[in-house]
């Protein structure tokens, strides 16, 4: 398994929006953590990121388009209904005839569809899967309200998976726990514009989602380690969802973790959503702060309200 990642050229502080917003560096700092986003181009789309992000991934493995044979992409923020963005990437990649799909599990998606291309690989109907994490928050969210533009940023992150020989050998994954809370699903909404639709802005019911974040989540984390036969004080690192410090540093307490290294990439990146999982690993690996070999916990938390986690071995 190999990981790669794209951000956008644009980075925005909070002083930048503070300006705009009439608020401040330490209100934001002090309420969600982070500290910069990336912030896609008007003409930049979800697509783009995720080829950017695929190709990264592709590279890093060594890896070229003709040993891929399934594309995944897990994303709740792209216009474009028909073709799927992971038909996109396939053909702007050059990958020919590979099983390609969407799939939307919001902030969750990435973890969903890397469970998607592990039950693929295990059952045969794949050899090499790309599974990309890609939103464009930026297009969905009110400009003018304070309480939700400052915590978003743009980005995609992708995972090259290959058939492995069980979560022992480098690179393996392990049983996914995945499961949903549909009665509180209208917490988080993102509309689309038109006529029967949501205005397209983001929303969120935040006190509720803390709660539930805060409270509900570390036990079916410690499920996910113990599904993959692993202590949670034996992981080596820890990648939620980052949808901010207070609810990552809850986490992460609440699991049992001892030593592991806890991804805090929302600081400088923002809440990427179905990107947020594979960018902030991708990030780790790049500075090398997770050893090959060490198991980590990725969890993924969001509307819906989603969650699913999986222990993988660091690549």
């Amino acid at each position: 398994m190999s990981f790669g990642h794209y951000q956008p050229v644009r980075l925005v502080t909070n002083d930048e929006l503070s300006a705009a917003l009439g608020t401040s560096d330490a209100w934001i700092t002090e309420r969600v953590g982070v500290r910069t986003r990336h912030l896609a181009a008007p003409g930049e789309s979800v697509a783009d990121m995720a080829t950017a992000a695929a190709g990264d991934a592709l590279r890093r493995a060594g890896r070229t388009a003709s040993d891929v044979d399934l594309v995944i992409v897990a994303t709740c923020t792209t216009f474009d209904r028909m073709p799927g963005v992971a038909a996109q990437v396939a053909e702007r990649l050059g990958i020919a005839e590979p099983g390609v799909f969407d799939l939307n599990a919001a902030c969750s998606g990435f973890s969903y569809a890397l469970a998607a291309a592990d039950h693929a690989i295990r059952a045969g109907a794949s050899q090499r899967a790309i599974v990309v994490g890609v939103d464009k928050m930026s297009d969905f969210l009110d400009w003018t309200d304070r309480s939700t533009c400052v915590i978003f940023g743009d980005g995609a992150g992708a995972a090259l998976v290959e058939a492995a020989d069980g979560i022992d050998r480098i690179g393996g994954i392990g049983p996914v726990v995945w499961g949903s809370n549909p009665a509180k699903g209208q917490s988080i909404t993102l509309g689309s514009p038109g006529p029967h639709s949501l205005p397209a802005t983001f929303r969120q019911e935040g006190a509720a989602v803390y709660r539930w974040a805060t409270t509900a989540l570390a036990p079916i984390a410690r499920k996910a380690c113990a599904q993959a036969g692993i202590d949670p004080g034996d992981l080596g690192g820890i990648v939620t969802h980052q949808a901010n410090t207070r609810i990552i540093a809850a986490l992460a307490r609440d699991i049992g973790a001892r030593d592991a290294v806890v991804a805090t990439d929302v600081a400088e990146s923002g809440n990427t959503s179905a990107a947020s999982i594979p960018l902030a690993l991708s990030k780790l690996l790049e500075r090398r702060e997770i050893p090959a070999g060490a198991p980590v916990l990725l969890f993924g938390f969001g509307a819906g309200l989603t969650y699913a986690g999986q222990v993988i071995t660091c690549p």
